[in-house]
Order: C-alpha cells, then structure tokens, then sequence
C-alpha cells in the first residue's frame, strides 16, 4: 500500500483551496481580497451598513469615542475616490481588524465564502487536483498524488517533474506560487507539463479539477513486525478511520508502532481524546485553562496499543492535536518520541457562525498535557532529536523513520 506522507514544512498539498490549517495556523489575515456574496454564495455587489450610535455608545461606556469609527466610514463614503464605495466591503474590513486587534494570529473574522471553505477543509475535503509537490533539486517535483484522485486518474506519477503550469515555466518559482496556479474551483481545468522519472518525453496532461476528499489516517506493517500508522491531520472523520485501522493493527500483532504525526496541523480535541485513549489507561489526556476555569479531558475505551512498543515522529509541522496526544503519551512513557521540536501551538480556539455566513475563530484557553507541561509556544519537545534536511528529501532519505525502526528493532532484542 503506497503511504502519502509528509516529510516536512516544504511539502504542500495543491488540493488546499486556502490557506486553512484546522490545528489554529491562521486563515484569513493578510488577505486583502473580500468578495461579497449573497446566503446562496453568490457574488453581489454591496449591502448597507447602518449604526445605532446610542446603543452602541452605552455598550462601550465613556472612555471609548465611537464616533472616531463613524466618521472615518462617512469619510470613506463620502470622499474615497472611486465610488460608489460598497459598505459591505468596509463593514468586512473592519471586522477583520477588530479580530486583529487582538495581537492573536489565531483569532480571525472570515467573510462567508473563505468560512465555508475553512468549515470544508475541517472534513478533509477540498477542491484541487489531490497532489502533494515539493521543490527537490530546484525541481517542482510531485511527491505523490492521492489515490484516486483527478491527478492520478489523468495520469500524473510519483516523481514526476512539473516543467509548466498551463505553459507557464516553473523554473525558479516558488512553492506556493505552483500551488497557487496548480489549485482551482471544482470543474475547473489546469494544464501540466510533465516528464516521467526516467523519461524525456514531455506530457501535456490536462486536469480537471475536483472535490477531493483527503483520508487523514493510513498504515502498512514495514519489516520486522513493525506496524508504520501515518495521520495527516485530526478531522472529523478521522476517528472512525483511526479504530477501524486499529482493529486491523492488533489482528496483525505487531512488535512495535511507529505513529508519524510529522507536519500534522492537528484539528479536533475530541479526535485528538479518542486517538490518544488507544494507548492511555484510565488517565488524563490534557487540560484546557481559560480566565477563570480549568476542564480535565480523560482517556476512555479500551487501550488496545497499550503495552506495544510505540515511536512517536514529530516535527516542526506537528502542531495542536498532534502536540495533545505526543506529550500525553511522552508524559506517560507510553511512546518515545523522535525528531524535532514541535511547533507549540497550545491555544484552544472556538469557531462561532455569523447569521451572514461568516464567522469569528478566537482563542479561549490553553492547554497543557498530563504533567503539567505548556504546550502553547513552548511545544513538544523529543527524547531523541534526529533532523530531517533538504538534502534527505531530495535524496529520498528518511533517518527520523530510520531511527525509529532501529528503536523498535532493539526493543525486541
């Protein structure tokens, strides 16, 4: 079973229709672009804003002069040079300002459309071509297309070199840039021009662009008993996925376990809760602190893994739930934890919908794992740090998962 893996942060999935990541990497600020639609999605023009200057004068209290906001938007309308301006627009703008005044770069207002692809991408599903590329040898390089998905039924390899995007040289261009012209609307076409691992010939292969639906747990057993699970992120049919694969597992008898949570953004806490109770007993998971309550979130189930040897891979990319379940499993010395340090996103975020469509995401506690320990910032830290380099990429090398399985093998000596 050929496994879809990330190595590090340089690797990118074009199916990706925002710059979404559910673990809390933020969505929407720095954007500049607000497209204003109608409950239906369509594109409108405008809408009108009005204000109750009383109420919100006695809601603010003495020390907060609103009419400084009120006359900067009359001066927009009034005197802004291309008019007619649309007050939606502004209305938008200044909700996303409101969020960024925080100083919080997970906390942000989403315009309807971009929280609808951001409620999207938390049920791993997206619009694109399902290719995971990556620059190795200066080359834009595809690293695997998901199975099933329009770039492997068009015929697009592992391997392959992506010369041209709808003609356009990739020679020199950035990463994101690629994903930015590789990505598109569902129904939509892209053109790539390809040359095959050991081939000449370039192919011109076009791709229609499509949902795709991303399964965020997969595992195959790799030499010497050693069960190889790989989870891409912590969705909301990430928990059905993850027991049905451990059932698989423990009929398999494994050795050992090698849990990749490598450039795993995270998701939901309650995923987060159900993967971690497959090897913690009776205890802790983590705790959620805000202003002024604290919330204890338990195992529950049965352990299967329980008394397997397990390795944990994090890296940099490891972040919010994955950070959750390694440092629960760390704190129990449930699992040895190989890499690098993880990215320290320990802040928990709620997502409330707007009558509009939009929404507002902003931080309300923190949390910390079974000991104690911060996760916010500081991150997961290894018991054994092994670097993964550009070079190891390029080169096909992985010696975080090396170290791994040679930990596992001497387990067994």
């Amino acid at each position: 079973m050929a496994l879809f893996k990330k190595y590090s942060s340089f690797l990118i999935i074009t199916a990706l229709i925002a710059s979404a990541f559910v673990g809390g990497f933020y969505i929407g600020k720095g954007e500049t672009k607000i497209v204003v639609v109608n409950k239906n999605g369509e594109p409108i023009e405008s809408g009108d804003v009005s204000f109750n200057l009383a109420e919100i004068k006695f809601f603010l209290g003495k020390d907060i002069d609103f009419d400084l906001f009120t006359n900067v938007w009359k001066m927009l309308k009034d005197r802004y040079v291309d008019q007619p301006v649309s007050e939606t627009k502004l209305f938008y703008g200044a909700m996303r300002g409101l969020l960024s005044g925080l100083d919080d770069p997970y906390s942000v207002f989403m315009e309807p459309k971009v929280s609808e692809q951001f409620n999207e991408s938390l049920n791993g599903r997206f619009e694109g071509i399902g290719a995971e590329i990556a620059i190795k040898h200066d080359l834009l390089t595809v690293v695997s297309p998901l199975d099933g998905s329009p770039a492997e039924l068009a015929g697009v390899r592992p391997k392959d070199v992506i010369l041209k995007i709808d003609g356009v040289d990739t020679r020199g261009m950035d990463i994101n840039e690629a994903v930015s012209r590789i990505k598109g609307p569902k129904g939509t076409n892209v053109v790539l021009s390809i040359v095959h691992e050991g081939e000449s010939v370039i192919d011109e292969i076009s791709i229609t662009r499509d949902t795709i639906k991303i399964v965020s747990v997969k595992w195959e057993m790799k030499e010497d008993g050693i069960a190889y699970i790989y989870m891409s992120n912590f969705n909301s049919d990430t928990t059905e996925a993850f027991m049905n694969i451990t059932k698989e597992v423990v009929d398999a008898k494994p050795n050992g376990i090698i849990f990749d949570l490598r450039s795993n953004s995270g998701g939901f806490l309650q995923t987060a809760i159900d993967v971690a109770s497959a090897w913690v007993e009776d205890g802790l998971i983590v705790k959620e602190r805000s202003n002024n309550a604290e919330k204890d979130y338990n195992s529950h189930g049965k352990p299967v893994f329980n008394g397997i040897p397990t390795v944990v891979l994090i890296n940099g990319g490891s972040a919010s739930a994955s950070e959750i379940v390694a440092g629960a499993l760390q704190d129990y010395s449930l699992a040895y934890l190989i890499g690098v340090q993880s990215f320290g996103k320990g802040s928990v975020q709620v997502l409330e919908d707007l009558p509009d469509g939009s929404s507002v995401k902003f931080t309300i506690a923190r949390w910390y794992t079974p000991k104690d320990r911060t996760i916010d910032l500081e991150g997961i830290a290894p018991d054994e740090v092994v670097e993964l380099t550009e070079e190891d990429f390029s080169e096909d090398r992985d010696p975080q998962l090396d170290k791994a399985i040679e930990y596992l093998k001497n387990k067994q000596n």
